[in-house]
C-alpha cells in the first residue's frame, strides 16, 4: 500500500514482556505469570518521544510507567494505591514530577475513593524520589494534564510548567518551581500557592502540538467558529499568534480534545457520529485545518481542508460504496509533511498535496476497490507531529512513510493521466535514494508506455525532479521555481522559525504576481542576441560573455562529476556554443531571480542552488538518453550509414525527440552535442521527405558538426546526393561555405563558385572595357564566359590581399570557369 506504517512502539512487545518477567521473578514461577495485566494502555506521548503508560497490579493499584524511546528501556514512575481510572497523565522533561487525573473506577461495588462531591481528582506528584502529593483539582468534571517541554539546552530546569485542561472549558498554566534537597531529592517549592495563568476559556475544541509547543483552540463568537493559536516559549511566556474565522458549524454543546493523550471519555466506536477536526503544520510554513462533519449519509462523505498558507479552502466529497453498510469508525486525517492523508478504512484513501493544492491532479484519490485502502489499519488513528501516528486502542505508535515501491508500481499501472502525475510527484517528494528512484522512473519512461494526453511525461519528470532536488534547501522555492509543467493577516511582528515561514506564505498570497515563479523564457531574447552577435563577430562586454561561459563550464563540470563511468551516449563532446550560452544565461538569470526573492540567504548558497538546479535539469536529460542507449546496446553499432537503421536506433531517436519536445516549450538548454546526435540519428532513421520536414520545422537542427559528418560519411549515390544538396541549400551562408568544401561534387563546386562571384561583384561598378580578349588564354572560345572570367581575374588581382586573408585562396576565376563548364555540360546532358 502507498502508506507504510512502521511500528516505533508496541505495548504488547515493548512493555508486556518486561512486566511478565518481573511478575514471574516475584512469584517464583507461580501459575499466574501468563495472565495479562489489567488495563495496560498507552496514556501519552511526550515531546521527546517518551511514552507514558499505565496498568493495574494484582491489588488493583494504578501503576505508571515510562518507555524511553532512546534507550528502549522501561522505567517505573509511580504507584497510586487506589483503584481508580486514569483520565490523563504527563511527566516533566526531568522525570521529577508526574501529573495525573483520575475518576472513580467503573467496577460495581467499589467504594468512592475520591473526595466527597468530586468527580475527577488531579494530582501533582514528586517522583524523584517519590515524596509529596499535591491535589491540584478535585472537581465535578474531567481534567487533562500536559507538561510543557521548552526548547532549551539547559538541564535540569529550575521550574516546570503544566497545562490543565478542564471539561468546564478553560485551560490553565501552572508554574511549578522546584528545589534540590539532600543531594538529588527534588521537591516543589511553595506547593500550597502555585502561580497559574488562565490561558483560554469558553472553547469548544482544542489541540496540542507537542513538537512545537503550540495550543490551538476554537471559540464560538456570535455563532462563528474562531480558531486561535498560542505559542509557548522557553522563558515561561506565551503569546496569541493569530485568530481566524473558520466556516464550519460547531455545536456549542460539544467538547473535543486532540493530542492530549488517550481520550478515556470518548467511545471509539461512536466516532462516526461526531465531527472530526485537526490542525496540521510543517517545517515549510504550511498550516492546514482539516474538518469533517458528522456523517449524515451512508452513501457519501464530505470533508474540507483549509489551506491557511495559501489563502483558500477546498471541499471534497467521496462516495462510500458498499451501500447500506454502517460505518463503525470515523474519518482519519494524517500529517505526512508535504501531504495530508485522508482515509476511511475500507472505503477510500486520499493523498492531498498541501504545498501545491491549486492543481487537483497533484493529489491522489483512490476508492475502496484499491488494495491501498483495504490494507490500512481499521482502528481509529491519531496523527502526531513528525509523521507519527498513534493507535490508542492497540497501544501502538507508528511512523508513517509514503511507500515508494507501491507508488512506483501504481505509476506504471494506472491509465489515468491525473493519477500518473499525482503518483509521480508523490514518489519524487519522498527524497529517499533519489538517484535510484530516478533511474527506475527513467527506465519506465524509456518503455513504450501509453501516451499522456494531458501533459508531457518527460517534461513533467524533468521539471518535478529538478524542483525536488533543490527544494529542501529553501522552503520558499515552491513559489519561485516551476514545480510542474502544467500550470487576513493584520499584525506585523518580528517572526522567527515556523511563524516567519507561515507569514511569508500569507504575504505571498496577498501580493504575489503571476510572474514571480521563474520561467526560462526570460532569457530567450538575450540568448538570441548573443547568438546573432557571435555569427556577426560583434560581441558586447567581454566580461559579461566570459561570466556566461564560466557558468556553462561549471554546469558541464557538474555533469561530468555526476557519473563515475564514462557516458556511452556521445554527449558533451563538442563545444556547441549556442547551448553553452543558454545554460550559462539560465544560471545567471535564475541566480538573480533567487537573490531578489530570497533576501537574507547567503549569496554563495543561492549561487550553488542555481548551479545545482540547472545541472540537475541537464543531468536528467543525459540520464534518460543514457538509459535508452544502454537498453538498446548501441555502443559499437551507432550511425553506420552504409547499412539501414536498426529498430534500436529508431527507438533512441524517438526518445531524443521526446526530450527535445519537453525542453522546447520551457526553453530549457540541452546537453552540448544533443542536436548533433539527434540530427544524425534522424537522417539515418527517417525517409528523406521526413528529414527535410523535420529540418524545416526545426525539430532537427543542422549543426556544423552534424553536417560535416554527413558530408564525409555519406557516399555520392543518387539518394545521398539529393540529401546533401537539400541540406546544403538550407544551411546559413557562414556554415554552408565551409561545408561545400568538404563535398567533392559539381553541385558543391557550383555553390562555391556562386558565392565567390557574389562576393567579388557585390561592390563592382561597371567600367568601360577597352582591352581585347586574348582567346588563346581560354580553354573554350565562348565570348560571354571569356569576358566574365576576365573581369573576375581583374577583380581578384585588385583585391588579392583581402582575398587571401579571408581564406579563399583555393577558389579563383579558373575554378569558377571550370565549375561553369561542368554545370553547363550537365544541363545539356553531354
Amino acid at each position: 500500500m502507498a502508506l507504510r506504517l512502521v511500528a516505533d512502539f508496541d505495548l504488547g512487545k515493548d512493555v508486556l514482556p518486561r512486566l511478565r518477567a518481573q511478575r514471574a521473578e516475584a512469584a517464583g514461577g507461580g501459575a499466574d505469570i501468563l495472565e495479562d495485566y489489567n488495563g495496560l494502555r498507552l496514556l501519552n506521548v511526550e515531546r521527546n518521544g517518551n511514552i507514558v503508560y499505565t496498568y493495574k497490579d494484582y491489588k488493583g493499584n494504578v501503576v505508571f510507567g515510562l518507555y524511553d524511546c532512546q534507550t528502549r528501556e522501561n522505567e517505573h514512575l509511580y504507584t497510586f494505591e487506589k483503584d481508580l481510572q486514569v483520565v490523563s497523565c504527563s511527566v516533566n522533561r526531568e522525570r521529577t514530577l508526574l501529573a495525573a487525573s483520575f475518576v472513580q473506577s467503573t467496577k460495581e461495588g467499589r467504594r468512592n475513593e475520591l473526595q466527597p462531591g468530586s468527580k475527577c481528582l488531579t494530582l501533582l506528584i514528586e517522583i524523584h524520589p517519590v515524596n509529596n502529593v499535591k491535589v491540584l483539582k478535585a472537581i465535578d468534571s474531567y481534567v487533562w494534564v500536559q507538561f510543557l517541554y521548552p526548547h532549551v539546552e539547559r538541564h535540569p530546569l529550575p521550574a516546570s510548567r503544566l497545562l490543565l485542561i478542564s471539561e468546564e472549558r478553560y485551560i490553565e498554566q501552572f508554574h511549578i518551581q522546584v528545589s534540590h534537597e539532600d543531594g538529588n531529592r527534588v521537591v516543589v517549592k511553595n506547593s500550597g500557592h502555585l502561580p497559574k495563568d488562565r490561558i483560554a476559556e469558553d472553547f469548544t475544541w482544542a489541540q496540542w502540538d507537542m513538537s512545537e509547543q503550540r495550543l490551538y483552540y476554537i471559540e464560538l463568537k456570535k455563532c462563528k467558529s474562531i480558531l486561535k493559536c498560542i505559542q509557548f516559549y522557553a522563558d515561561e511566556n506565551f503569546s496569541l499568534m493569530f485568530e481566524a474565522p473558520l466556516d464550519i458549524p460547531l455545536n456549542d454543546s460539544g467538547f473535543k480534545l486532540v493530542n492530549f493523550g488517550y481520550d478515556y471519555c470518548q467511545d471509539q466506536k461512536e466516532l462516526s457520529k461526531h465531527p472530526t477536526l485537526c490542525v496540521f503544520t510543517s517545517h515549510t510554513g504550511s498550516l492546514c485545518v482539516c474538518y469533517c462533519p458528522k456523517f449524515d449519509s451512508w452513501e457519501q462523505i464530505t470533508y474540507s481542508v483549509f489551506y491557511f498558507h495559501k489563502g483558500y479552502s477546498k471541499t471534497f466529497t467521496a462516495a462510500l460504496g458498499r451501500a447500506g453498510s454502517p460505518l463503525t469508525t470515523g474519518i482519519t486525517f494524517l500529517n505526512l509533511d508535504y501531504y495530508v492523508a485522508v482515509y476511511l478504512p475500507g472505503r477510500f484513501f486520499h493523498l492531498l498535496d498541501i504545498q501545491h493544492p491549486d492543481l487537483a491532479c497533484h493529489s491522489l484519490f483512490l476508492t475502496g476497490n484499491s488494495e491501498m485502502v483495504d490494507l490500512l489499519p481499521q482502528n481509529p488513528l491519531q496523527s502526531l507531529p513528525g509523521s507519527l501516528v498513534v493507535d490508542w486502542c492497540s497501544g501502538k505508535l507508528y511512523r508513517a512513510h509514503l511507500n515508494q515501491s507501491y507508488l512506483l508500481q501504481f505509476l506504471w499501472n494506472t491509465c489515468q493521466d491525473c493519477e500518473k502525475m499525482a503518483a509521480l510527484h508523490c514518489v519524487l517528494s519522498c527524497g529517499q535514494d533519489s538517484r535510484l528512484l530516478e533511474d527506475k522512473i527513467i527506465q519506465w519512461i524509456s518503455e513504450p508506455v501509453p501516451a499522456c494526453h494531458s501533459f508531457d511525461l518527460i517534461q513533467e519528470f524533468i521539471v518535478a525532479s529538478a524542483y525536488w532536488s533543490v527544494y529542501p534547501e529553501a522552503s520558499h522555492l515552491d513559489r519561485l521555481l516551476l514545480y510542474s509543467s502544467v500550470h487576513t493577516w493584520n499584525e506585523v511582528h518580528s517572526f522567527k522559525g515556523y511563524w516567519e515561514k507561515l507569514n511569508s506564505n500569507l504575504e505571498y498570497v496577498k501580493y504575489a504576481k503571476p510572474h514571480l515563479r521563474y520561467h526560462n523564457s526570460v532569457v530567450k531574447r538575450e540568448w538570441q542576441d548573443l547568438n546573432s552577435e557571435e555569427k556577426t563577430g560583434k560581441r558586447r562586454s567581454v566580461a559579461f560573455v566570459r561570466n556566461i561561459l564560466d557558468n556553462a563550464a561549471k554546469v558541464i563540470s557538474n555533469l561530468e562529476a555526476r557519473t563515475l563511468e564514462p557516458r556511452l551516449a556521445p554527449l558533451l563532446q563538442e563545444e556547441d556554443s549556442p547551448q553553452r550560452l543558454l545554460m550559462g544565461l539560465m544560471v545567471s538569470e535564475l541566480r538573480d531571480h533567487l537573490l531578489r526573492h530570497l533576501q537574507g540567504m547567503e549569496k554563495k548558497r543561492i549561487e550553488h542552488m542555481a548551479l545545482s538546479y540547472v545541472s540537475k535539469l541537464l543531468d536528467l536529460m543525459c540520464c534518460i538518453l543514457e538509459t535508452s542507449w544502454k537498453k538498446h546496446n548501441l555502443q559499437s553499432r551507432i550511425l553506420c550509414f552504409n547499412r539501414p537503421a536498426s529498430a534500436a536506433e529508431s527507438s533512441v531517436f524517438h526518445i531524443m525527440t521526446r526530450i527535445l519536445e519537453a525542453a522546447h516549450s520551457l526553453f530549457l538548454p540541452l546537453p552540448p552535442g544533443f542536436h548533433t546526435l539527434h540530427t544524425l540519428l534522424g537522417v539515418h532513421c527517417l525517409p528523406l521527405h521526413n528529414v527535410l520536414q523535420y529540418i524545416d520545422n526545426r525539430v532537427l537542427l543542422l549543426t556544423e558538426t552534424a553536417v560535416t559528418r554527413l558530408m564525409k560519411d555519406l557516399d555520392n549515390t543518387e539518394k545521398n546526393e539529393k540529401l546533401k544538396f537539400s541540406i546544403v541549400v538550407r544551411l546559413p551562408p557562414c556554415i554552408g561555405q565551409k561545408i561545400c568544401r568538404l563535398w567533392d561534387h559539381p553541385m558543391s563546386s557550383n555553390i562555391i563558385s556562386r558565392n565567390h562571384v557574389t562576393r567579388l561583384l557585390q561592390n563592382y561598378k561597371k567600367q568601360p572595357w577597352n582591352s581585347t580578349i586574348d582567346k588563346s588564354s581560354f580553354r573554350i572560345e565562348f565570348l560571354p564566359l571569356n569576358y566574365f572570367i576576365e573581369i573576375l581575374t581583374d577583380l581578384e588581382s585588385s583585391n588579392q590581399a583581402l582575398y587571401v586573408c579571408e581564406g579563399h585562396d583555393h577558389v579563383d576565376a579558373e575554378f569558377v570557369e571550370e565549375a561553369a563548364l561542368k554545370h553547363t555540360t550537365m544541363l545539356l546532358g553531354l
